[in-house]
């Protein structure tokens, strides 16, 4: 029967935290020292170097070409009212004309105005409404 030789590594394979990756990235990207040489600096191969830094990329292109999250424009104006002693401190809610049928203006004690959808929820308006309201 043939002699069977069995080689074993004496360490096991690194585990690479993503930090660390992207700082060894980082350094083959600068003007210091070339890929090969940092892959040499940290003990690995300049292959793996190369795999982490065109995953570090197709990341980083990912992310650019992902489309930046959309907000509602919110818009508030002053109105001069005179408000007197006697008014109550209430908020008034107004039906804006009707070729913005659903919309409805609410005209603060202190004359900001706020336009919101009449869809929009009374969970999710009163914590506007209380953080535009003065104290």
């Amino acid at each position: 029967m043939p002699r069977v030789e069995v080689i074993t590594r004496g360490e096991r394979r690194r585990v690479w935290p993503l930090e660390q990756k992207r700082e060894i990235v980082a350094e083959s990207l600068g003007p210091e020292l070339t890929p090969s040489e940092v892959a040499r600096k940290y003990g690995i191969s300049s292959g793996l170097l190369y795999n982490w830094r065109r995953q570090f990329l197709d990341e980083q292109m990912a992310l650019a070409r992902r489309p930046l999250p959309s907000f509602t424009q919110v818009a508030t104006a002053s109105v001069q009212t005179e408000l007197t002693a006697q008014q109550p401190q209430t908020v008034m809610a107004q039906p804006l004309s009707s070729h913005s049928r659903g919309l409805i203006e609410i005209i603060l004690p202190d004359g900001v105005k706020l336009r919101v959808d009449a869809a929009v929820e009374e969970k999710a308006l009163r914590p506007v409404l209380a953080a535009l309201s003065p104290r």
